[in-house]
Formats: C-alpha cells, structure tokens, sequence
C-alpha cells in the first residue's frame, strides 16, 4: 500500500528542507529516529523516512555513481574527532529531552550546558552523525553566546 502523500516531503509549493543520512543499517536508524527521538515513519526503506516534528529525515545505505550525480558514490559517515555539519534539535525542554531520550538508550556527549543565549547539548545517532539539541534561553531576551577566545581578532 502506498503512503499517504500528506505524510511525505512532498510540497505543493514552494520548498522544504529535509535531512538526508546515509545509515548502514536501516532498521536501527529508524528505531531510533522513531523510538529514542519521537519522529513517525512515514516509509520503512527505500528510502526509509521519518517526519521529525516539523521536518523529515531520509535513510538510505550509500551507493556508487548515478545517471544523476555522475563520479559521486555516497559513502557512510566515519565519526571522529571532528565534523563539518550536524543535525541541529531546537527543543521547548532541553531537560526534559535529555531525560527521556537517555532514558531511552541516548548517548550524550555532556549534560545539557548554559551557554548563555541557549542551554545545548550533543549526541550521536546509531552512524555516529553528530546532533545537537538546544533550547534558546538567553537568546530570546536578546543575548547571544560570548565569542570564544579564537573567535576574536588578532
């Protein structure tokens, strides 16, 4: 049976973001999308797709070259000690997501921290991609974050 349209990222005008990983294992990545991070399938696979609250992640395994990206093979993300780009959470309850979702078998890197314009904290999904989750605090009386000490000229 095919899905319903309206569960899909699929606008009728316009643009809509949505978040593409590639996963080595389907099944696990939607479990924890769904089941640790409350997002809904929308398809199990091929693509699997996942509506997280107000966007959609897309799961699929990595593969080689395609009529549409020539020379380009999609390859799985090998977490380390760095990263170029990271899902980013914003939550109403920062706290209360931390408890529920370690609760549920989520592995953060710190606790929640005061950062000033927001309270943030990181943790890695079952591929090791790198998510943020934060709830603007400071921010929304005006306050941004303080430059760190590298950030500042000279």
């Amino acid at each position: 049976m095919p899905p319903n349209a309206a569960d899909l990222p699929a606008p009728t005008e316009g643009i809509l973001v949505t978040q593409f990983l590639t996963v080595r294992d389907v099944a696990r990545s939607r479990d924890f999308y769904t089941r640790v991070l409350g997002g809904v399938v929308a398809m199990e696979e091929n693509p699997c797709i996942v509506r997280l609250a107000n966007s959609w992640v897309i799961m699929n395994p990595g593969g080689p070259p395609t009529p549409d990206k020539p020379g380009i093979s999609v390859v799985d993300y090998e977490p380390g000690e760095t990263t170029s780009s990271f899902m980013n959470l914003r939550v109403a309850d920062l706290q209360a997501c931390y408890d529920d979702w370690t609760a549920k078998g989520a592995e953060f890197l710190t606790p929640p921290l005061d950062r000033g314009a927001e309270l943030r904290c990181y943790l890695r999904d079952p591929d090791g991609y790198l998510i943020e989750v934060g709830q603007s605090t400071g921010l929304l009386r005006g306050e941004h974050a303080a430059k760190r000490p590298e950030d500042l000229p000279g």
